[in-house]
């Protein structure tokens, strides 16, 4: 008799697959955080921070800059970062690939955003917007003037 392909798994056999994957993709990412942790060590804290170790594969370790002339920099302190990392306990590193990756910003951002600073609003509406805005009110369809007119007040009140 065929075996029938849509026949509900047992849980047990998809949790045993899932273990596996699931620890290779910790143990890749503790090491990509190692990696991460000598190149910042190597780099220091102000060019670390528009950096980062994106994948090492077959002996390439990739990183992903922020910016073209950071991606530049590295390049030019690519051998010497080689052999720091080999120093550092990984012989089998053959080359290192640097690219320039904008999104990398967004990745490095919301680590760096942690610091938790007050902010303060000192921007004050001037009467003379207000005007403007109760002018263009005065034109404007019933849902949207209620709301210039709303966004006037802002003027009025001083903090």
């Amino acid at each position: 008799m065929a075996k029938d392909r849509y026949a509900p798994k047992p849980l047990t056999d998809i949790m045993a697959g899932l273990n596996n994957r699931l620890s290779a993709y910790a143990g890749k990412s503790q090491a990509l955080d190692t990696q991460q942790t000598l190149l910042k060590d190597f780099l220091g804290p102000k060019l670390g921070d528009k950096c980062r170790v994106s994948n090492y594969r077959d002996g390439t370790l990739m990183i992903e800059a922020v910016s073209a002339p950071i991606a530049l920099r590295l390049n030019y302190l690519k051998m010497d970062m080689l052999s720091h990392f080999r120093a550092a306990g990984m012989a089998e590193l053959g080359q290192i690939k640097i690219t320039a990756n904008p999104q990398a910003t967004q990745r490095l951002g919301a680590v760096s955003k942690t610091i938790n600073t007050p902010i303060t609003n000192s921007r004050k509406m001037s009467e003379q917007t207000a005007d403007y805005l109760n002018a263009i009110a005065a034109s404007a369809p019933p849902s949207l003037k209620e709301k210039l007119e709303r966004l006037a007040l802002h003027a009025k009140r001083k903090t």
